[in-house]
This record gives C-alpha cells, sequence and structure tokens, in this order.
C-alpha cells in the first residue's frame, strides 16, 4: 500500500481513475505496456525464473491471486466478487485450485460439529437454520 499511495501521491491518476496512463492522460499503449512489464520482470525475477511462464503476462497475476485465495479457502461467493465474476464463470476457471481438498473440508465440517456438541446446540452456527 506505500508504494500504491506513493505513486499516486507523486504522479496522480488520470481523469477516469486508472493509474498507469500515458503522458497525456490516454491510455497506455499495448506496446508500451507489453515493453515496460517485460524489462519490469527480468529486473525482479532471479535469473534462473525469467524464462518460465511465471508472471509472464500481468494476467497471470490475475490468476494467481484468484487461485491463490481459493487454494487458501477463502468463499468463492467472496472471491467472484473481487473478481469481478459469477460464482459460476470462476468454478469454471478454477475450479482445480479446489480438487482433492476433501480432507480439509472433513476437518472443518468435523471441527463445526465437535463445537457444537461441546457447547450445545443453542450456540451452534446453525441452530435454528432448517
Amino acid at each position: 500500500m506505500a508504494l500504491w499511495r506513493e505513486h499516486v501521491a507523486t504522479f496522480g491518476t488520470a481523469d477516469d481513475g486508472r493509474l498507469f496512463f500515458s503522458e497525456r492522460g490516454g491510455v497506455l499503449a499495448y506496446t508500451t505496456y507489453h515493453r515496460v512489464w517485460h524489462e519490469t520482470r527480468a529486473l525482479a525475477l532471479p535469473p534462473a525464473l525469467t524464462n518460465t511462464p511465471l508472471a509472464k503476462r500481468p494476467y497471470d497475476l490475475r490468476h494467481s491471486a484468484l487461485s491463490t485465495w481459493l487454494c487458501a479457502g477463502a468463499d468463492p461467493a467472496e472471491v467472484a466478487q473481487r473478481a469481478g465474476n459469477s460464482v459460476e464463470v470462476l468454478l469454471s476457471r478454477y475450479a482445480k485450485c479446489l480438487y482433492d481438498r476433501q480432507s480439509i473440508n472433513n476437518q472443518r465440517i468435523e471441527g463445526l460439529l465437535r463445537s457444537c456438541c461441546l457447547s450445545g446446540l443453542e450456540d451452534c452456527v446453525f441452530a435454528g437454520q432448517a
């Protein structure tokens, strides 16, 4: 956040709110964005990773973020909202991130049920929801 705030304080935003814009305030040309991305990527990554697909395109960062959030157990509805997608679109593209999570989900379900049994059903999160 500090870098973002510093950038906005130094350069401002375009009239329409874009963070990156041309000298005249217009949309950056794809060739400019592509060139700067690849130059920056070469500086940011260790040499052993520059020829890999890691962050090859800016879109890859979005894909990595959404995959990471889903793998971390974030609610797909929340992830979809943040991504500007429907849950259906999100899961059709990223369902593989949720593959083989049965043991994790079983642990969560068992933990919830155990806490309900220990505290009494009236304190259970889903009590009264039938």
